[in-house]
């Protein structure tokens, strides 16, 4: 039995997805950011982050985006949610989680968490005056030089699918229009009609 602990309209999202699309057997646990839930003694014995998702297994619990969804898919092969038995094609994916991760993400989060990198308000404001160009250019390589589509990797469905989604999802409050980007706009409406990821934003809305 897995536990994913999640937020709505966080990253955990993609993880959600992944576990509805692999059809585990898994418990959503709602954190309440507003209650300030992630910061409470219970959650931080789970995740001493602060933040979600954590996954809760047997053998532990995983936090980041990509370490989660790598193991949804080589924990229900079945599911066929990464080319595992393609090294380099299942480095890819991995490569193209990490960005979301470590850059595109970033770039969303100093909009609405800029606290985290400076106490100058004049410093926080500068950084979230940037937050639409650097979020633009990051889906201008994304749609330009990463998307195969129709999905991310090409002809299959991958981890990487439910991730874009979920950062995809953030364009409207970065002011960024995906009309812009008319491959992953392709990619959002191909996402919203699975219904995986119709079980997953119920679930979150519903919690």
């Amino acid at each position: 039995m897995l536990t994913l602990f999640y937020a709505p309209t966080a990253c955990s999202l993609a993880s959600h997805i992944a576990l509805e699309e692999a059809q585990a057997d898994f418990e959503a646990r709602r954190v309440d950011f507003a209650a300030g839930e992630q910061r409470s003694p219970d959650y931080l014995a789970i995740n001493p982050k602060g933040r979600v998702p954590a996954l809760v297994t047997p053998r532990g619990v995983l936090t980041e985006t990509p370490a989660i969804l790598a193991f949804i898919a080589q924990s229900f092969p079945e599911a066929r949610l990464a080319p595992l038995d393609d090294p380099f094609a299942f480095a890819e994916v991995q490569a193209f989680n990490s960005y979301l991760c470590s850059t595109v993400h970033v770039n969303h989060a100093h909009r609405v968490r800029g606290a985290r990198w400076a106490d100058d308000a004049d410093a926080i404001a500068a950084m979230q005056r940037k937050v639409q160009e650097n979020m633009t250019a990051c889906f201008e390589l994304i749609e330009e030089r990463m998307l195969r589509g129709p999905w991310v990797m090409g002809e299959a469905y991958s981890v990487a699918d439910p991730y874009l989604f979920t950062i995809a999802r953030w364009l409207p409050g970065d002011d960024v229009d995906i009309a812009r980007f008319p491959g992953v706009r392709g990619h959002y409406a191909r996402m919203e009609a699975r219904p995986a990821v119709q079980r997953a934003l119920a679930a979150s809305a519903a919690a």
